[in-house]
């Protein structure tokens, strides 16, 4: 499962059984942390999530500033109350990804807002996912040269 946190809103994606595709899941609104952490924890056994991936805010400047600090505070506490392991992954450009998404599927305006987190939390996902593939030998497979 992905997580793109907000200040707001939490955006978040499952993938498949097999890791190979990520759906949006959908958006959370932001209450107190351990409210938060609660309706994560629901998620994950509902989901059966074996892996949480953390999108963290990297400026192209690759110096993490104060939102990346605030995230690495809220994933360090969120890993006190759940047992699933929690990994960082590069958020740059989900968000923009996303809403560009959704506008080529004709959303406009407030669809796009009320969507725009759980997509960029599936982007997210699907990086990560791409990123941690097995790669692909072509001459383990038969008659394939």
């Amino acid at each position: 499962m992905a997580i793109d946190l907000g200040e707001k809103r939490i955006g978040l994606a499952v993938s498949d059984a097999t890791r190979t595709i990520a759906k949006a899941y959908g958006i959370l609104t932001r209450k107190s942390r351990q409210e938060d952490f609660r309706r994560y924890a629901a998620i994950i056994a509902e989901q059966h999530v074996t892996l949480l991936v953390m999108g963290l805010p990297i400026p192209l400047s690759g110096v993490e500033g104060q939102r990346a600090a605030w995230v690495r505070n809220y994933t360090a506490d969120l890993g006190d109350h759940i047992d699933t392991p929690i990994e960082f992954w590069d958020e740059s450009f989900s968000t923009k990804q996303a809403e560009a998404s959704l506008r080529a599927r004709g959303k406009r305006g407030k669809q796009v807002k009320e969507r725009v987190d759980a997509v960029a939390a599936a982007f997210i996902l699907q990086d990560y996912l791409d990123a941690h593939a097995p790669t692909f030998n072509q001459s383990s497979v038969p008659g394939q040269l």
